[in-house]
C-alpha cells in the first residue's frame, strides 16, 4: 500500500495534469509509477529510447502533443520555509530544481511546481525567460517563484510557445 505522502504527491500531479488538459485543449497526463523515469539513477536509459519516449519520461508529467519541450516536476508537501527566499539557502528547493533539470536537455521549458498544505500553490520557472510576465515573484537563484494561478493567468499562451519545438 503506498505511503500517504506517494499519495498526496500522486494526486497533485493528476490536478496539475487536468489543470493544463483543460487550459491548453489536450491531453496532460501523469507519469505512470512518476518519478522521473530518466533521470537521476536512470539516466542511462536515454541511450536506448527515442527522442518521443525521452520526451514522454521527463518529469512528472507528460505534456501534450504541441508542447514537446515542457518539463514538468511536482512537488505537494505539509511546509515550506518561505522565509529563506529571501537570502538564506534553501536545500530543499535547491534538490527539487536539481531534480528537475537532471533529466532536461537543452532548450526546455523546465518548471516547478508546487503546493504546500493551507499556504497555495506555486510555480518557478527560470529567469531567462524574459517574455514571462509576474505580478508579483521572488528571484531565487535564477528562478522566478511566484503563485500558479496568477503565472496561469499572465503565461498560458507564452508557455505554450516556450515549450513548443518553433520557440
Amino acid at each position: 500500500m503506498p505511503s500517504k505522502q506517494k499519495i498526496k504527491g500522486s494526486t497533485w500531479e493528476r490536478d496539475v495534469a487536468k489543470h493544463l488538459s483543460d487550459l491548453y485543449s489536450e491531453t496532460f497526463i501523469r507519469v505512470p509509477h512518476s518519478g522521473s523515469y530518466i533521470g537521476g539513477v536512470n539516466k542511462a536509459r536515454k541511450e536506448f529510447l527515442h527522442e518521443g519516449q525521452i520526451r514522454s519520461f521527463k518529469g512528472d508529467i507528460i505534456p501534450g502533443q504541441s508542447m514537446p519541450l515542457l518539463n514538468i516536476e511536482c512537488k505537494a508537501y505539509k511546509d515550506f520555509p518561505f522565509h529563506h527566499l529571501f537570502g538564506q539557502d534553501v536545500k530543499l528547493l535547491d534538490d527539487w530544481i536539481a531534480q528537475l533539470l537532471e533529466p532536461a536537455d537543452e532548450g526546455d521549458f523546465n518548471i516547478l511546481i508546487m503546493k504546500f498544505n493551507r499556504k497555495g500553490k506555486y510555480i518557478a520557472v527560470e529567469d531567462r525567460h524574459t517574455t514571462l510576465k509576474f505580478n508579483r515573484h521572488i528571484n531565487y537563484k535564477g528562478w522566478n517563484f511566484c503563485e500558479y494561478d496568477n503565472f496561469w493567468a499572465h503565461n498560458t499562451d507564452q508557455v505554450k510557445l516556450l515549450s513548443s519545438i518553433q520557440n
